[in-house]
């Protein structure tokens, strides 16, 4: 037993929740921004445009999402070279293996996407890193085990988690429509939330299929987290904390969270009062990954931008939910936890 446990520390193997949902996640939304999420923006460009080359640049960016997502994934475990660009092809068949479903009785074709793609790569990376170097042919042996069991693993659960992520997604999509207030509140304070804690909402979005004012819910949870701790923190932060924060990630404030876990009511508040006004007022529609990346890069914006039909009252809808109202709103709730002492201006100071 001694030797097995020497042998899986030589090899990086452990069964460690933070390097499987913590880190792999995290790199596996830097894989989907990389391809999917590019691939989109440039998609919106092309429409506004009609310029070919960022049409063929959309399109190539897109089909790459399995391979990146593979090598992503790889890159985060500390894969050998080998294993990590075999992980590409467990990648592609984990994002695009399904199932065609009957659903209200009509055939439709579901894929297991970026879950799928996750599942797969987990497993093939971890036996390709085992026979990894152990042979004289390596370089048919490591690629030979990482592709031939990652593709097994993503034919065999791919169907089920095809299904459970549609209906995952389904519902959440449907409970908005008909409850837009409820869920709006839940699905924005939820999704934020997770934005800003050390996981990635970008990569759950993707996983489920989220969309619609749904997406929309989410878009405006993540921009009141990100914009929220960005305007609060102006007095200690400065400028570069404002980008930072505002088009970075408020992950950087987990530490002081942390800390003082009462810094985070601000954004949480805000973002449970702007995610019910996208859904049952202005009516925000935003799509997978992008919903939730925030105002990251204006992810969310622009999909909302581009899922939309967008009227007067949807670009008001747009500034307001994505930017005025979590600048207001968490400005005006931390000033009153400042003064009932809760928080104080340095509790949100970051090392930059």
């Amino acid at each position: 037993m001694s030797k097995i446990k020497e042998f899986l520390k030589r090899k990086d193997v452990t069964l460690s929740p933070k390097k499987y949902f913590v880190d792999a996640m995290g790199s596996m939304a830097l894989g989907l921004f990389a391809s999917l999420l590019i691939g989109t923006i440039f998609d919106t460009i092309a429409t506004y445009t009609n310029w070919a080359f960022i049409a063929d640049l959309a399109s190539f960016a897109k089909q790459a999402t399995g391979a990146a997502l593979g090598v992503a994934i790889a890159y985060s475990l500390k894969a050998p070279p080998l294993v990590m660009l075999s992980a590409a092809a467990v990648g592609i068949a984990g994002n695009n293996i399904g199932d065609v479903f009957m659903l209200g009785g009509v055939e439709k074709t579901v894929t297991a996407g970026p879950a799928g793609a996750f599942v797969a790569v987990l497993i093939a990376v971890e036996l390709g890193k085992l026979v990894s170097k152990e042979t004289h042919v390596d370089i048919l042996v490591t690629p030979t085990v990482t592709i031939v069991s990652g593709v097994a693993i993503a034919k065999l659960i791919g169907p089920a988690i095809a299904y459970c992520m549609y209906w995952i997604g389904h519902f959440v999509n449907t409970a908005t429509v008909m409850q837009p207030v409820l869920m709006g509140i839940i699905i924005s304070v939820v999704v934020g939330i997770v934005l800003t804690l050390p996981i990635s909402s970008a990569a759950l979005c993707a996983m489920i299929g989220i969309s619609g004012i749904a997406g929309g819910a989410a878009g405006a949870g993540c921009c009141a987290q990100m914009v929220g701790f960005a305007v609060i923190s102006f007095s200690v932060n400065g400028f570069s904390g404002l980008i930072a924060q505002g088009l970075g990630t408020s992950m950087l404030q987990m530490g002081n969270i942390v800390k003082n876990p009462r810094i985070w009511i601000a954004p949480t508040l805000a973002s449970a009062i702007t995610g019910p006004l996208s859904t049952a007022v202005f009516g925000l529609e935003c799509t997978g990954v992008s919903a939730g990346m925030g105002t990251c890069g204006l992810v969310s914006p622009i999909n909302m931008i581009s899922s939309m039909a967008m009227d007067l009252t949807g670009w008001i809808g747009l500034v307001l939910v994505c930017f005025i109202l979590p600048a207001l709103l968490s400005w005006l709730i931390n000033l009153a936890l400042l003064k009932m002492g809760w928080v104080k201006p340095e509790d949100y100071k970051l090392a930059l």
